[in-house]
């Protein structure tokens, strides 16, 4: 597979867009980063996955994910070898962190403060 071949995977997806994060290509649902092109160069793809998942795709493949180092790979951060992948396998990872995140937007929503008005209220008089 190749950086296009993400791309238009990772596009593929429903609600997904093509974003910009510090001059690399990313991936985003609902204004969120599930995966993003940011180790291209070195021929990886990334998923942002929960470390249980990442934990699963690299026994099952170890070939094709590992970890990336430090604490972004310890949080589920995970690189895909863009030359060991088969489209089916990195469309499914792929459709894991997309899922991953829909269900990560959802919550937050659910969780936000209501927005206070921006009208502001005249000072009583005493």
């Amino acid at each position: 597979m190749t950086s296009n071949d993400f791309r238009r995977l990772a596009l593929s997806l429903d609600g997904a867009e093509e974003g910009s994060h510090f001059g690399a290509a990313d991936f985003r649902v609902g204004g969120r980063i599930f995966a993003t092109l940011a180790a291209v160069k070195q021929g990886y793809g990334n998923l942002m996955l929960t470390p249980d998942q990442q934990a699963a795709f690299v026994a099952e493949a170890p070939e094709i994910f590992l970890p990336i180092p430090g604490g972004w790979g310890r949080n589920g951060a995970t690189h895909v070898r863009l030359a060991a992948v088969t489209e089916d396998i990195l469309l499914g990872a792929l459709r894991t962190a997309w899922k991953l995140r829909v269900e990560l937007n959802a919550k937050t929503k659910k969780r936000a403060p209501a927005k206070s008005s921006s009208v502001k209220k005249p000072p009583s008089k005493n």
